[in-house]
């Protein structure tokens, strides 16, 4: 029996996983194809290591697609708090400036904005576990998970996918969710800039001592930011994620000292701000490059999250990003579905990459600017930079549009993103 779909979706990560949900239940007949299922969770075991800082919006969204009631039954840290400030140099020109570090920083608080929360660091295991339970008893939805692709055809008007254990499936338009190396983008030769950073991240789950934290924060240097992100408490045991940015070598380095030598380095390295950590449960590391699909879309392709798009992680923003594509794909081809229209046109999807791609791009170029904007030690932007971090932190209704805007509490956001 042949098995025709109008949408199959190739990744049931976090965004593919969301972009099922929501048109599964618009009426229309959905595949989803991963060769990798979600991680069981846990109860008490110490926190994954990938981790995301899930904004006021992309909760709304998950909410909506009925999957926050899964991850709230699990892990979470609700964040109130974050701060951006620059610690002193110790070396060259800008070692001759006074410290005004404590004057240097702006620290945006909900209360502000009349808020309980800014966002929440959760674990990605979490979150994508969440949305395969909310996933299930959806009758319009097909998981084909676990199972591979062999081949893939998307010429024509009806797309087809050779799956290793189910055979061929068929659809009208094929959603490209499947990561930064897309297969889909590639077959439908959408294109692709890219662009490699000078730096690494390295990231560990630690332990720390004291109260649960309730504020992320990142310093910068001049080799990068240095983060801090409270995960939620596991037993009686408070955890954080820490992320390091610098260069490759250094970054070796990190990774080659044992847990007690990297505690003292962290402890000697990071702001006073960060709380007693007692020790290190895990790390990883990872180059940073940024990537722009030339088109989302062609006549029954789209794409979305990191399939279109991957962007500096400097202030978290990737599978928010990713979440807003979803999102605003599901609002377009829902739309369109009643309206009578063709999903899988050109036409309809253009309005998809009319919506998502100019707000990517902005936020990419944001990020650039904070990139190259504090990872560097010239005297006269250090002055300035320290004096915009202390005037944006007094700036008032201005800093608290900023906030509002950053959380994705206003702004053009697509319906499923909205309280």
């Amino acid at each position: 029996m042949e098995k025709h779909y109008d949408v199959i979706i190739v990744g049931a990560g976090m965004v593919g996983s969301a972009i099922a949900c929501g048109l599964a239940r618009s009426n229309l007949k959905v595949a989803i194809v991963d060769p990798l299922l979600p991680s069981p969770y846990v109860k008490e075991e110490a926190p994954h290591i990938r981790v995301s800082a899930i904004s006021f919006a992309s909760e709304q969204i998950l909410r909506n697609l009925g999957a926050w009631q899964y991850i709230e039954s699990k892990r979470l840290c609700p964040y109130r708090r974050l701060a951006v400030n620059e610690m002193p140099a110790k070396k060259g020109l800008s070692s001759l400036l006074p410290d005004i570090s404590s004057w240097a920083k702006t620290e945006f608080e909900s209360g502000q904005i009349g808020q309980s929360h800014l966002g929440h660091i959760i674990e990605n295991d979490i979150v994508h576990l969440a949305l395969h339970e909310a996933m299930k008893g959806l009758e319009n939805l097909s998981l084909y998970c676990p199972d591979e692709i062999e081949s893939m055809s998307l010429e024509g008007e009806s797309k087809s996918l050779k799956l290793k254990q189910t055979g061929e499936i068929k659809g009208r338009l094929v959603i490209g969710a499947d990561g930064a190396l897309s297969r889909v983008r590639e077959t439908a030769n959408l294109g692709q800039y890219k662009e490699k950073y000078g730096q690494h991240a390295f990231v560990c789950t630690v332990t720390y001592e004291g109260q649960q934290e309730d504020i992320t924060w990142q310093s910068f240097t001049s080799h990068g930011p240095l983060a801090f992100l409270p995960l939620a408490d596991s037993g009686d045991q408070h955890y954080a994620s820490l992320v390091w940015y610098d260069t490759p070598s250094s970054i070796s380095q990190l990774e080659a000292l044992d847990n007690k030598a990297l505690l003292e380095k962290i402890t000697m390295s990071y702001p006073s701000e960060l709380p007693p950590i007692t020790s290190v449960v895990d790390q990883a590391s990872f180059p940073l490059f940024k990537s722009h699909a030339i088109n989302y879309v062609s006549q029954g392709v789209a794409l979305a999250g990191d399939a279109a798009h991957t962007i500096n992680p400097l202030a978290g923003q990737g599978v928010n990003l990713g979440f807003l594509d979803a999102a605003m794909l599901i609002e377009t081809l829902a739309n369109a579905q009643l309206e009578g229209e063709d999903i899988a046109s050109l036409e309809v999807l253009q309005r998809y990459q009319k919506n998502r791609k100019p707000e990517n791009q902005k936020m990419m170029s944001i990020m650039d600017m904070f990139y190259h904007g504090f990872s560097n030690e010239i005297l006269p932007l250090r002055v300035i930079r320290n004096l915009g971090l202390g005037l944006a932190n007094n700036s008032g209704p201005a800093k608290n549009k900023v906030m509002q805007y950053a959380v994705g509490a206003i702004g053009n956001l697509p319906k499923l993103a909205q309280a």
